[in-house]
């Protein structure tokens, strides 16, 4: 099955991944995408296979992406190679931007989304942590976070208000439950 993650920046979703990946990694039923992003590999963030725009638009023309979008300035693909580990029966787990659902939905029938949310106290005291955006961005982050909405009967509500561990056995709990 594949399962989506998304949720508005700064929620956690990398920390949250990162951790389910690490204790998942004996379990060769669970598999974790690596995106292709038009982003160098040094700027930081998640691990990821960094392509230049024209690699990404080629690709993308090739079919090669299952899924892709843009954001923030950049490109954004989940390799369709993925196809060969759900066929498989693995559980394939994405951080993808929630503007694909449907078109995952559609493309690919049943799928799981976790939906990842925190306080937005919590979420303006992380994205002020990670010192990327400016105050005013903050806000809009805020604002844009709180009218996020992601709605179905394959949807998982994850809230990340507790500690990097709780929301790691949230999220684990999230990827392997029941389908």
């Amino acid at each position: 099955m594949l399962i989506l993650v998304v949720g508005p920046s700064g929620v956690g979703k990398d920390t949250l991944i990162d951790g389910a990946r690490a204790a998942l990694t004996d379990n060769p039923a669970v598999v974790f995408v690596q995106r292709d992003i038009t982003r160098p590999a040094e700027a930081g963030g998640e691990d990821h296979r960094p392509v230049s725009e024209a690699e990404f638009l080629r690709r993308e023309a090739a079919g090669d992406y299952l899924l892709s979008w843009r954001a923030h300035g950049l490109c954004y693909g989940v390799p369709a190679e993925i196809r060969r580990d759900l066929a498989e029966g693995r559980q394939v787990v994405a951080n993808v931007s929630r503007g694909v659902i449907d078109e995952a939905r559609r493309r690919l029938g049943a799928l799981r989304v976790i939906s990842v949310s925190a306080d937005p106290r919590e979420l303006a005291q992380r994205l002020r942590r990670r010192g990327r955006e400016s105050e005013t961005e903050i806000a809009q982050r805020i604002a844009r976070a709180q009218a996020y909405n992601i709605e179905g009967e394959d949807v998982v509500e994850l809230r990340n208000d507790g500690s990097p561990e709780e929301g790691v056995m949230a999220m684990m709990r999230a990827i392997v439950g029941d389908d």
